[in-house]
């Protein structure tokens, strides 16, 4: 029987359906956070063979003595695994301690966690991306907008979200940026891109074959929906465009990505900009070695009548998987925010489109900023109910 540690099977409060797979698969699944067992769902409970209650997931002593008990008690280690992009640091830490093989180590993780290199594997792969500098003064930056011009986009090299992602339409913005940007953080500085973030999310075999793939696309900028606290809208795609899947297919072979559930995001632009492209083509944004955030899982079952927890764990478990698809559609995510005047109540909303809602929940104040504080999700068979439904959600009073 192989050891599966996971580390936080109980947030995002879905992960407890990657646990209950493996455990169907005949995993020992072994978990590893800082909730009170008391406190962890039912299920959960009964999908670990063990659990161990750590004072804090920050502390890597702690997660380190938790392993080296369950290596102790259980034996040697075959996976360790968050699915979770805060953890993919400590996740290779562990890995690396305690040579684990399944799943990247310590040295790899630059190429997969700082935005200037996931570049160099995305141009490996023929597809364009942003130009850019890290800049180390003002004059630096000045100088790269001296080449590319307003606006520019600047984030943090290394970073979760949109958090500290900022679009700077002049020199002054820039100058305002600078004298106030938080110290100990080494941004990057982008040249703007004008398009529509979309992604390719996939489930990727331990020979780097493709076992599941889909994608979402998100009308407008993740960063203003941050900065601004606008309504947060994305979908499932019904069906995934073959140059996105070209694309994405050959990043998981430039990022050699193995045995995993990656989302890599992209754009896809919506006018001619220079060396970039033409309208409608793929250039690259990131690479995430994690499946796609928030309720996206459980989205991608909705959209593809299918069960992505246990295709991921039969990949783990197996190495390959028998479920098929089903029926696709659209599955539409929109997150609400607190405070506001909006048309159409929550009750109202539930009762013109009770027939393709299939969940609606307040969302955990950690993921809200992105997110939304009350997340919808439903299915449609057409774009044009999509946007409808989009519509009627953020109209305002």
């Amino acid at each position: 029987m192989n050891n599966f540690v996971f580390i936080s099977p109980n947030f995002p409060e879905n992960y407890r359906y990657f646990c209950r797979e493996l455990n169907e698969n005949g995993m020992n699944v072994l978990g590893i956070g800082d909730q009170p067992y008391d406190e962890l769902p039912f299920d959960l409970k009964e999908a670990l063979r063990e659990y161990y209650k750590v004072g804090s997931l920050e502390d890597y002593d702690q997660v380190y003595r938790a392993v080296a008990f369950f290596a102790f008690k259980y034996g040697r280690i075959d996976w360790i695994e968050s699915n979770n992009e805060y953890w993919l640091e400590n996740d290779a830490k562990l890995r690396t301690d305690f040579n684990v093989t399944t799943g990247f180590k310590l040295d790899e993780l630059p190429y997969f966690t700082r935005k200037s290199l996931m570049k160099q594997s995305y141009e490996k792969a023929g597809i364009p991306a942003a130009r850019f500098c890290l800049p180390e003064s003002l004059e630096d930056a000045l100088s790269f907008t001296e080449e590319v011009g307003f606006p520019v986009v600047v984030k943090p090299d290394r970073g979760v979200g949109a958090s500290h992602t900022f679009r700077l339409k002049n020199e002054k913005e820039l100058e305002d940026f600078w004298k106030n940007k938080p110290s100990g953080i080494t941004f990057i500085m982008e040249e703007y891109v004008y398009g529509d973030i979309i992604s390719y999310d996939a489930i990727i075999g331990s020979s780097g074959d493709v076992i599941f793939e889909t994608g979402n696309v998100t009308p407008g900028s993740i960063m203003d929906i941050v900065n601004e606290q606008k309504e947060t809208a994305y979908y499932i795609r019904k069906e995934l465009p073959e140059n996105v899947r070209a694309a994405g297919r050959d990043a998981v072979k430039s990022f050699g990505v193995k045995s995993r559930f990656i989302h890599f995001e992209f754009f896809c632009l919506t006018k001619d900009q220079g060396h970039l492209g033409r309208k409608g083509d793929v250039v690259a944004l990131e690479a995430n070695m994690r499946p796609s955030g928030g309720f996206s899982t459980d989205m991608m079952n909705f959209a593809h009548s299918t069960d992505v927890y246990k295709i991921w764990a039969d990949m783990v478990s197996f190495g390959r998987t028998g479920i098929k698809p089903g029926k696709h559609a659209f599955c539409a995510f929109l997150g609400r925010r607190d405070g506001r005047d909006y048309l159409y109540s929550d009750d109202e909303i539930i009762g013109k489109y009770s027939e393709q809602i299939r969940l609606m929940q307040r969302m955990p104040d950690a993921l809200s900023d992105d997110m939304g504080n009350r997340a919808f999700l439903a299915v449609f068979d057409t774009l044009e109910e999509v946007n409808g439904f989009f519509e009627d959600c953020t109209k305002r009073v």
